[in-house]
């Protein structure tokens, strides 16, 4: 992927959108992946303590954000 805006970072927020952390898996940032789709769906899946669900949705949304400007070390 050559960088931020790249089609491959696009790919990899969208995938982010539908499971989170397959865009960073995508990306090969296997603990970013791990991390993100560990606590995003622990936060989900505690949906009726309200707080860990708001907590999850707003990680998710800095996961679609980190996977979409990712920008590799050259």
């Amino acid at each position: 992927m050559s960088g931020q805006g790249s089609s491959g970072n696009v790919i990899a927020a969208l995938c982010n959108v539908f499971i989170p952390g397959l865009g960073h898996l995508i990306q090969g940032r296997l603990l970013a992946a791990l991390f993100f789709f560990v606590s995003i769906t622990v936060g989900y899946a505690l949906y009726f303590l309200i707080i860990p669900a708001v907590f999850a949705a707003i990680l998710h949304l800095i996961a679609i954000i980190s996977a979409a400007r990712y920008k590799p070390e050259e």
